[in-house]
């Protein structure tokens, strides 16, 4: 296969410039849009767009929804252009840092124009939202367990009264009845930000920038998903908790692993209807992000080989098993219905071969951390001269990594490290500085068919801009990129090499200096 040389650039959507306190799928993202544009670059990859919340300290990994958008993401602006709030409502807002995100602020200030909009907008004015409701299976479980939410406090569900938390149809009907007004609230909130992505993605494909998005393996335990699906878990039925809850064992990350607490899918259940209705939500699942993105990248990819099962009573994930995943029957059955699946396999942590055998079957690209490269070994995977196929997508770093500065100044390296990486780009040994641009260039020059650079390690910012630290609960996903950090330096840097080594969309012959005296001003 001829694959395409090609590059991008990872930003989380929460971490571009904007003044409403986060980065949102209005303004901030059709900039950033412009941006990719002007570095040439192809690719635009962040992580899920699931509605979060402050349990879990707005992790995009923990959603209350697999299919939902969210409302944090919803574009002030473009509620005004729609005519459905007055300038003065968002023109008034709390002054945000344009460097850390504040979620509660922003959660409080977005709700109140929401609701806002919501009292201004009429439904029988709109075609496209009936359109909306009546081809969105998962909307209306959505929006009730979202109203019970509001009801209970935002208590989780399985502590709401059992006639509630199992489902019972008589109960779930009067709730329907007695607060009709919320349940509709919900599904315009859901209207709203699907609208806004449909335009957002109009405009990626005007620019030839594909959307790159984040599917978790696992949904979170107080999510509408295990609510309305309640079968397809390992739930006790009597007590509602899961008996078996997801994670990894110590790796690179953590000494005691990461016990990341979803419950797990029931793939071993040996009845029929639990089976086809596991596999029918995630067909429903896999279907409904290609609506949003053009490339997926599966994270946790291996759970699918096999997965990680830890007790719900154990505090850590040192004492769990390896249990058998779906496999290949079961991408087979999903591919037969949707056809063939751009999707990129996270498979990084403990890869075996049987992994691997499944990836490569599957035909799914892997990933290649460059942080990962450098251990000493000449024959590790991940340096770039082992490379066998451009059938990969290398990375700098991801957004569980440090920032390249970071790794490359942090005491995971000592300075033998340092100087083999400065070796391996034919760097100076003593040029700190230039140590993300050094990664990325060597990520360029690889094989592979596609190369990704956080943000951060295009712009050489240190570990004070992380977006995460797995196995640190507080704290992450706050890092902001201000306005003033997207220069056309910048953009004519990344561009100069994206060109050196082929991997531009706007492909020109260089001069003989490989000079590009064009300007670009934000």
């Amino acid at each position: 296969m001829n694959y395409p040389r090609l590059s991008g650039i990872l930003a989380h959507i929460t971490s571009l410039p904007s003044p409403y306190g986060i980065g949102d799928i209005g303004n901030a993202s059709y900039n950033f849009i412009d941006f990719l544009d002007d570095c040439d670059q192809s690719y635009w990859q962040f992580l899920p767009t699931g509605p979060t919340n402050d349990v879990f300290d707005f992790s995009p990994y923990m959603s209350t929804s697999a299919f939902a958008g969210s409302a944090l993401l919803i574009s002030p602006d473009l509620l005004y252009k729609k005519g459905l709030i007055n300038r003065k409502s968002f023109a008034n807002h709390p002054e945000f840092s344009p460097y850390i995100a504040d979620y509660s602020a922003t959660n409080h200030f977005k709700n109140q124009l929401l609701r806002e909009a919501f009292l201004n907008f009429v439904p029988e004015n709109d075609n496209t939202y009936n359109l909306f409701i009546e081809n969105s299976d998962w909307l209306n479980d959505y929006a009730v367990f979202m109203t019970l939410k509001e009801l209970f406090n935002k208590s989780a569900w399985f502590t709401w009264p059992w006639e509630l938390a199992t489902r019972q149809k008589d109960a779930l009907r009067q709730i329907q009845d007695l607060h009709k007004e919320k349940v509709n609230y919900y599904k315009f909130e859901q209207f709203i930000f699907f609208e806004q992505w449909k335009e957002l993605k109009k405009y990626a494909k005007k620019h030839s920038i594909s959307l790159f998005g984040d599917l978790p393996i696992y949904v979170g335990y107080d999510s509408v998903d295990v609510w309305a699906h309640q079968n397809i878990f390992e739930l006790d039925r009597k007590t509602l908790q899961p008996t078996h809850v997801s994670g990894v064992p110590p790796d690179y990350f953590s000494t005691t692993g990461q016990r990341w607490g979803n419950p797990l899918y029931d793939w071993h259940n040996p009845d029929t209807e639990v089976h086809n209705a596991l596999n029918d939500w995630w067909l429903r699942r896999i279907d409904h992000i290609f609506t949003q993105v053009d490339m997926v990248r599966i994270d946790h990819f291996r759970g699918f080989e096999s997965y990680w099962s830890i007790p719900e009573k154990n505090k850590t994930a040192v004492d769990g098993q390896w249990r058998k995943g779906p496999g290949l029957d079961f991408f087979a059955a999903i591919s037969e219905k949707l056809g063939a699946l751009n999707i990129v396999a996270e498979d990084l942590g403990i890869i075996t071969p049987e992994v691997t055998a499944l990836r490569e079957n599957l035909g799914f690209p892997g990933m290649k951390v460059l942080q990962f490269a450098f251990d000493g070994d000449p024959d590790n995977p991940f340096l770039p001269h082992n490379y066998t196929s451009p059938h990969s997508v290398v990375y700098t770093g991801t957004h569980d990594n440090d920032t390249t500065l970071g790794w490359y100044l942090s005491d995971k390296l000592n300075n033998n490290t340092r100087n083999a990486v400065k070796k391996m780009v034919n760097g100076a040994l003593h040029d700190n500085k230039a140590i993300n641009s050094d990664l990325i260039y060597l990520a360029q020059s690889s094989v592979s068919f596609l190369c990704i650079f956080p943000l951060q390690d295009v712009l050489g910012f240190g570990n004070d801009c992380k977006t995460n630290s797995p196995g640190v609960p507080t704290g992450n996903w706050r890092w902001r990129c201000a306005n003033n950090f997207l220069t056309g330096e910048v953009a004519q840097s990344l561009k100069a090499s994206t060109r050196l080594f082929g991997r531009g969309r706007k492909q020109k012959p260089l001069t003989a200096t490989g000079d590009d005296n064009s300007t670009t001003k934000y």
